[in-house]
């Protein structure tokens, strides 16, 4: 399947536009061209010089009736902040155009160990009925939410997941590059199935399973972005990111995990040299390249700050289905004007169910120029969606 103009980027000049924009301050809009390449560096934007939306928990169904009031006695804020779901990952892709999801990822080397989840057997499913093809009972990390109680998901496996996403980016080789987040999950909670964990040999096992889905030219990895420089925010710092003609129709992977898990991971990969994800540290950090701070309006000015020193962050437009139910925009309209480069939300369509809210720029936009790291960008160049409507969300 050929280049579209879905998610090119060849930014269509005009000198009259460019001009008009240069004298009077505004960034006026253009439509990209089908061709996926930029014309010259002055329309050749860094990565973190444009803003995109992506879904949080992005595999997430929703819980069904009879595991929900289950989960009501134990967590009685389950009924609402889990009432949420998403379409699959590559209609999420191609019909919604998000650009980046988040994936929680469970080890299962031997296969089997959530073959048939308590929630399921609450449910009344069989085993069969529960996974038709026996995808849970082969070895390979899993996706879902928590084991036993939140296991629904559109994708079962961490290389289906990838694969869809592989698949769909090959088709549109254009595409500014796609964030993938990787939440590891290990903890243990009483009475529900024991998780394996993530130790060092865990985690080369999961670099080892990406690798057999995404090879490395089709990654963009911290030793991309250090392109030979002695640590990673010092390339960030002193030439900055990768350039769209460097990295259009790459696939950037993050950890989602802090505290000791990021820490496994970069005793893993000191500095994040030879590893094949990102990971959230603190500014002045050797490996520091990418930040996750999820809470817009509390950390309004640090994310600004960071986004002004180069870095890319990711924060989150709307938690726990709230600002849907109350019709509140209000940190959504901060996640945008904070300029931070991936906006996350449960809500990239309105859920008929609660209000009209959503998490979008203008329809059918998919890029933009950045609100703090690209204001200087010639004419507010953006990645556009098909002018379809989708089917609402229910």
């Amino acid at each position: 399947m050929g280049t579209s103009f879905l998610d090119t980027c060849h930014f269509r000049r005009t000198a009259a536009v460019g001009l008009t924009a240069a004298l009077i301050g505004i960034l006026p809009t253009s439509v990209l061209a089908s061709e996926p390449r930029l014309t010259t560096p002055k329309m050749d934007p860094r990565l973190n010089q444009l803003q995109m939306i992506g879904t949080h928990n992005s595999y997430h169904l929703e819980p069904p009736a009879a595991v929900g009031k289950l989960l009501e006695l134990v967590y009685p804020a389950g009924k609402t902040e889990l009432s949420y779901q998403h379409r699959p990952l590559p209609e999420q892709l191609e019909r919604l155009g998000m650009r980046q999801i988040e994936l929680d990822v469970f080890a299962d080397p031997d296969g089997g160990l959530y073959a048939w989840p308590l929630g399921a057997r609450l449910q009344g499913l069989t085993r069969a009925e529960f996974d038709p093809q026996s995808v849970m009972a082969r070895p390979g990390f899993k996706i879902f939410h928590v084991q036993d109680v939140d296991y629904r998901s559109t994708v079962f496996t961490l290389k289906q997941a990838l694969r869809a996403v592989d698949v769909w980016s090959r088709a549109h080789p254009g595409h500014v590059p796609i964030m993938v987040l990787l939440e590891l999950k290990d903890g243990q909670i009483p009475g529900l199935t024991k998780p394996r964990a993530f130790d060092r040999s865990m985690l080369e096992l999961l670099e080892r399973e990406i690798l057999e889905v995404l090879p490395r030219n089709r990654l963009l990895t911290p030793d991309d972005v250090r392109d030979g420089g002695a640590t990673l925010r010092m390339a960030v710092h002193q030439r900055g990111w990768p350039r769209m003609s460097q990295v259009s129709g790459r696939i950037l992977l993050a950890l989602d995990n802090g505290g000791s898990m990021r820490d496994r991971y970069l005793q893993f990969h000191p500095g994040l040299k030879q590893g094949l994800l990102f990971a959230s540290v603190h500014a002045s950090h050797e490996a520091a390249a990418w930040m996750k701070v999820n809470d817009p309006v509390g950390d309004f000015e640090r994310i600004q700050s960071l986004v002004r020193q180069g870095f890319l962050v990711r924060t989150r437009a709307d938690a726990g289905t709230h600002p849907a139910r109350k019709r509140d925009t209000s940190r959504r309209e901060k996640a945008f004007a904070s300029g931070a480069q991936y906006i996350s939300t449960d809500y990239p369509e309105p859920d008929a169910r609660l209000s009209d809210y959503r998490v979008r720029f203008q329809p059918s936009v998919v890029a933009r120029a950045n609100p703090v790291s690209g204001s200087r960008l010639p004419a507010g160049e953006r990645e556009r969606l098909r002018p379809r409507v989708p089917a609402p969300r229910r």
